[in-house]
């Protein structure tokens, strides 16, 4: 899987989600097996940048290439500052947003909302384009509603304008996230531009990683919600798709080690009053499915500082450990639910 000039070590991809791929979440996941991570949705308001939230955003000390940054907007001049000012923090790809559902966004024209306006589309791919030297990639739904479903001719607006990948989620913007994705528009997509086509949407385990590179011909695949909390499904996907096999589930120490670590990195990038409440979601994904994880994540969210909430996990996977070395998780698409 190329991108411009960027050879990706495979096909497995980490989606875009607001509030979860931060630097750590993106770090841990390329160490586990992704070969590429794109960050949380940087706005193009400049007004915006000098934020804490915006700063974070753009940091990507020590992170492993290549570094996508994904930006949202609507007007084709700030979405191009936004690139620029990106690529000066370090972005090796520019991924522009046409993909998020939020009324947030769409309510201001950005986003999913943008497969309204096909004119406007590539308005914004052509500056955006032109403004950068490096790949410009593009994030889209199949359309706006099931009566409105465009992505069609948006891939061949994005193609001629210079976009570099298209990464396409099997759902309408109507559609949210309930339903089930199809797949049908993807491969029909992949069918006609001759970019690389990333296959999003309701791709949980390996088995439908294969069904869905197999039925779609798509270059890759990209994972959102089935990662949280399981970051070694990277290394899942990778060793099923050259062997066919599956690896054991992780055993009750390794999930400690990789969450701890990972709490770690959260408390240091975050500092310790952010770190912590951000870190209750991680606890709360990754300890799912797991014996007796209602009642401590009920308890683990009510503390305050790092110290107890390290201390807490520690004493639940001490729990753990008398139940078996090795724990099986509930059915798959109950975890990505």
């Amino acid at each position: 899987m190329r991108i411009g000039s960027h050879q990706l070590k495979n096909n497995l991809i980490v989606a875009p989600m607001a509030g979860v791929t931060d630097r750590p979440f993106r770090q841990l996941c390329k160490k586990m097996g992704a070969g590429m991570a794109v960050s949380e949705m940087v706005s193009s308001n400049s007004l915006l940048w000098g934020s804490q939230k915006t700063l974070r955003r753009a940091n990507h000390q020590g992170e492993v290439e290549p570094i996508s940054v994904q930006i949202a907007g609507a007007d084709p001049k700030m979405l191009a500052q936004a690139a620029k000012y990106n690529v000066d923090q370090g972005a090796q790809i520019i991924d522009i947003n046409m993909g998020c559902p939020a009324k947030k966004i769409c309510n201001v024209m950005a986003g999913s909302a943008l497969l309204q306006d096909e004119h406007l589309v590539g308005n914004i791919l052509n500056v955006v384009v032109s403004a950068v030297n490096v790949p410009v990639t593009l994030k889209i739904r199949t359309g706006w509603d099931r009566q409105n479903r465009n992505a069609l001719r948006v891939a061949r607006i994005a193609e001629n304008a210079g976009i570099q990948a298209l990464a396409v989620h099997g759902r309408t913007r109507a559609c949210g996230f309930s339903g089930s994705a199809e797949y049908d528009t993807i491969a029909a997509v992949k069918a006609q531009v001759k970019i690389p086509v990333i296959a999003n949407g309701d791709i949980t385990t390996p088995e439908k990683v294969r069904e869905v590179l197999d039925y779609t011909k798509a270059d890759a695949v990209m994972i959102g919600r089935a990662a949280q909390g399981r970051p070694w499904i990277f290394r899942d996907i990778g060793h099923y798709l050259e062997t066919g096999r599956h690896l054991p589930p992780p055993e009750v120490e390794e999930i400690r080690r990789v969450l701890s670590a990972h709490l770690y990195d959260l408390y240091h990038f975050y500092g310790e009053y952010s770190g912590v409440r951000i870190a209750r979601k991680h606890i709360s994904w990754y300890t799912k499915g797991l014996a007796g994880s209602a009642a401590f994540r009920h308890a683990m969210n009510q503390l305050e500082n790092s110290a107890d909430q390290l201390a807490a996990v520690n004493r639940f996977f001490d729990q753990l450990a008398g139940y078996s070395q090795r724990l099986i998780y509930q059915e798959q698409e109950e975890l990505a639910a």
